[in-house]
């Protein structure tokens, strides 16, 4: 969405109803008072007259307005725009998101994206109001206010943490962007709180999400991924369902623990380097898919069909607030998907339990490993590794292509350029490329046809799955669905049913 795409009428009517699910979708700057809001502001609508409409924080802070400071749009959910788009401005958004800015400057971002900086510089500042400095440095006061409000860290600590080449560089952002000294947000935060957020190293932070959240398909997809040594999962003495796991983090590692609320997600980050904060919140949020627009999506999916005028289904309508679960490391993912080719989802995840407890690398926490890097396991993998031959020799040549960067995965690619380049690997078949893109680039419009749960689901539910016209751009969610509620039938019919959705997804073209 550029500047001038945005719909001043459409963005007016959201901020006048206060509505949350445009949230991140755009800011509102007001002209009279020099600050800039989410469109859920609890303020006073501002008149028409004084408002401009713009496409990211860092538009606005460009065009020198402040954040507000009741609202605090910098804590909005993520554009569900990022995902949606997969042009230039969208990848480089996801790439500045997980601090590409911050650890190699924008020549790294451009040569990640394949332009030249100046032509990203413009294609940026034309569609998203500000060039990549300038969107990054948006990024580095999102972080200092996390660490200023919710740790006791220096307040030089937190400058050199949070991305910022100097002291002075932190202070001046902080005073421009929050009309506040670091110490005075610092104080006020303490008076509201009570005291820091962050207790032996952990920080607890919320997640937001834009409901609805279907809590219940979330659970069920981490827990039954969860490899022993690399992931735990745990429910409380009050019923409350808690994931952790371990995430390698460009500075290091992460201990992360996670457990969904109503509204926002509880996070508790265990950090070995708090420059590595920024980039692990925004894993946890693609993991998780908090930055979908649910009310978009399920509209569309569940809209009566404009021929017929039926419902998608005999008799059904899909349950709200689906999420596609992304993925915390790309070489993880691909390996992982890999070794679950063909057999049981349990049988995965003791396979993958078996390489992590050999070749991972021990960190301390509740779990106990990080998962083996791509080198590790492609000089070692075969050690460890059991099954049929191929498919051993199959991931430890992808381990070894990731090792030496004959594939890169990371969320600026193009699902096109991903796909083909994973296909041209031995023992990747469409599934495989089609689900790994679709869970590192948050792709919505990946339909997995060859997958045979699906396909029950949608004869169950008379869909057809080539019908790309009625379920675009929303395929993927789709699948989802079409997993879940095959997943239930089978549940409810045998009770005592092992869900196995891989296995069934993988007894297909791979």
């Amino acid at each position: 969405m550029s500047i001038t795409a945005l719909d001043f009428e459409r963005c007016y009517r959201a901020v006048s109803a206060r509505d949350s699910r445009f949230d991140g979708q755009f800011y509102t700057a007001v002209r009279t008072t020099g600050i800039y809001c989410r469109p859920s502001c609890p303020a006073i609508t501002p008149k028409r007259t004084n408002v401009t409409f713009l496409p990211t924080a860092a538009a606005a802070q460009q065009a020198g307005y402040r954040a507000c400071r009741r609202c605090l749009p910098d804590a909005a959910p993520g554009s569900p725009l990022w995902n949606t788009r997969a042009d230039l401005a969208a990848r480089a958004m996801r790439l500045i998101g997980d601090g590409v800015v911050e650890r190699g400057g924008v020549p790294a971002l451009a040569a990640a994206l394949g332009y030249s900086q100046r032509q990203l510089t413009r294609v940026l500042t034309t569609e998203l109001g500000a060039g990549p400095l300038a969107l990054a440095r948006a990024h580095r006061a999102h972080t200092a206010r996390l660490l200023i409000q919710t740790t006791a860290m220096s307040m030089s600590d937190i400058a050199f943490a949070a991305g910022f080449a100097s002291i002075r560089q932190f202070n001046d952002t902080v005073r421009e962007v929050f009309a506040v000294s670091p110490s005075t947000m610092r104080t006020e935060a303490q008076r509201t709180a009570g005291r820091p957020a962050a207790v032996n190293g952990t920080l607890c932070l919320r997640l937001p999400y834009r409901a609805p959240l279907d809590r219940d398909w979330l659970d069920w997809f981490l827990s039954a991924h969860v490899a022993p040594g690399l992931e735990l999962w745990q429910t409380s003495s009050d019923g409350e369902n808690h994931y952790l796991r371990n995430i390698r983090t460009p500075h290091g590692h992460a201990g992360v623990r996670l457990a969904v609320r109503p509204g926002y997600v509880h996070a508790e980050l265990t950090l070995r380097d708090m420059r590595d904060l920024a980039p692990t919140v925004a894993r946890v949020r693609h993991l998780l898919d908090l930055d979908a627009d649910p009310v978009a999506i399920d509209e569309a999916l569940n809209r009566s069909d404009e021929d017929t005028g039926a419902p998608p289904g005999p008799g059904t309508r899909f349950d709200p607030g689906i999420r596609v679960p992304g993925s915390v490391d790309g070489p993880e993912l691909l390996l992982r998907t890999m070794i679950g080719q063909q057999i049981s989802v349990a049988a995965a995840n003791t396979h993958t339990a078996r390489l992590v407890a050999a070749l991972g690398e021990p960190v301390d926490g509740p779990v106990s490993r990080l998962f083996p890097t791509s080198a590790v396991i492609a000089e070692r993998g075969a050690e460890v590794l059991t099954g049929p031959a191929q498919r051993i020799r199959s991931i430890t040549a992808a381990a070894a292509a990731l090792a030496s960067g004959d594939l890169v995965l990371h969320q600026g690619r193009t699902a096109a350029e991903l796909r083909r380049d994973l296909l041209a690997l031995d023992g990747i078949g469409p599934w495989t490329a089609d689900y790994v893109t679709m869970r590192l680039l948050a792709d919505p419009d990946i339909m997995l046809h060859t997958d045979l749960v699906i396909r029950r689901g949608a004869v169950r539910h008379g869909i057809e799955l080539t019908d790309t016209t009625r379920w675009s751009p929303w395929r993927s969610y789709l699948c989802m669905h079409l997993w879940r509620t095959e997943l239930r039938t089978r549940t409810e019919s045998r009770a005592s049913a092992t869900l196995t959705t891989d296995s069934d997804a993988k007894a297909s073209t791979d």
